[in-house]
């Protein structure tokens, strides 16, 4: 005979409840919120990882004209250019028009890397650039300030696409810990496709104007500059102008400076070529000399300036055996008098980006930054 606990009707089942079964169920629930809140966070990565609207901000339109509302934690790292006797002052305000300028990608300290497609008026070339500006560009402290613009360069095809513009290799994010740190100006990039097309068949363009070809070397020394001045406050000197590159980007930001020492104070040139060797050249040897830095580093000298500084890095594993006796040889016969100049050799150093980024935090941002100007302010 059975009997109901509690008076409950003879028959029905007892109701007791096993301890806990409440805070299994509980810990059930968790255990799925978790579980659908982490699907969500991978789902969002997944999205913004292959740029799926509305998950990336990639293509909204960017502004590099008004200052943010950051404060700035400390003075500038690596001092003032001052102003150039005789100068009233030596910032330049953007001068417009302003660029369609759409971000590429946002960096983790919220500044942006952004692109457009620039009509060079000078040289008739139509092509893309890539800029970044560091976060103190957008700092209160700095709304008046000009700031310095290096101008990097790729090896390789150096097109449709300029590999410094990646946040893979680094270049930004070592600027800003360079500056932080006392080894670098805060510099602006300008990161312009090299070449006008690609180099099938082994076709490139040296970095310059090739008779019948493309104006290669008015859009980089000329153009890309004037792209600048329009959008970002820059300096009004030469001590406020730089190229970096690797390769064949190295020879061409070698040849820029040596070529045009009034609008350009530096290089890092990484790996590079020493002499123009495009096949473009067959049948125009005037205007290939005019482009070789051996002959432009002697006109140099024999001008007695201006002082020019070329910071040079090579890899003990390049895939040229040639590019660092060929460097060491510029540099003992033509390192002297107005053209000063910077050995980097890297140890198990290759011929890649991945080398020489790494490396220019060994020396070669530290020593052209000591002899640039910026930020500077009226």
């Amino acid at each position: 005979m059975s009997y109901a606990p509690h008076g409950a009707p003879q028959g029905a089942p007892h109701e007791h409840r096993p301890e806990g079964r409440r805070p299994r169920r509980a810990r059930r629930w968790v255990i799925a919120g978790a579980a659908t809140a982490a699907v969500g966070v991978i789902a969002w990565q997944v999205m913004a990882y292959y740029e799926i609207p509305p998950f990336t901000d990639k293509g909204d339109p960017v502004s590099f004209g008004a200052p943010a509302d950051r404060t700035h934690t400390g003075p500038p790292k690596t001092g003032g250019g001052g102003k150039q006797p005789g100068r009233k002052s030596q910032v330049l305000m953007p001068t417009g028009p302003a660029a369609d300028f759409k971000n590429s990608m946002t960096l983790p300290d919220g500044t942006h890397v952004a692109v457009t497609t620039f009509d060079g008026k000078k040289s008739g070339f139509k092509g893309k650039v890539w800029v970044w500006a560091p976060k103190e560009y957008g700092e209160k402290e700095f709304a008046n300030s000009g700031f310095p613009v290096m101008i990097a360069l790729p090896g390789g095809p150096g097109f449709p696409s300029n590999y410094w513009m990646g946040t893979d290799l680094g270049l930004q994010t070592s600027i800003s810990r360079w500056y932080s740190e006392g080894k670098s100006k805060p510099f602006l990039l300008a990161m312009p496709v090299l070449n006008p097309a690609p180099d099938d068949n082994g076709i490139y363009w040296d970095g310059s104007d090739i008779p019948g070809q493309p104006k290669m070397g008015t859009w980089l020394t000329e153009d890309v500059p004037d792209l600048m001045r329009e959008n970002f406050r820059t300096i009004d000197s030469r001590d406020g102008w730089a190229f970096m590159g690797s390769s064949t980007g190295g020879f061409a930001g070698l040849k820029a400076v040596l070529k045009h020492p009034d609008k350009f104070k530096a290089v890092i040139a990484s790996g590079p070529d020493i002499v123009p060797d495009s096949p473009l050249w067959k049948g125009h040897e005037q205007e290939k000399a005019a482009n070789n830095p051996e002959l432009l580093a002697k006109e140099l000298i024999a001008r007695k300036g201006p002082d020019v500084y070329l910071a040079f890095q090579v890899g003990t594993n390049e895939s040229n055996a040639n590019t660092l006796p060929n460097v060491k040889k510029f540099i003992a016969t033509y390192g002297k008098g107005p053209v000063h100049t910077h050995l980097n050799v890297i140890q198990g150093g290759r011929h890649n980006a991945k080398t020489y980024v790494p490396a220019m935090g060994e020396g070669s941002i530290q020593w052209i930054s000591r002899h640039m100007a910026g930020p500077v302010s009226d």
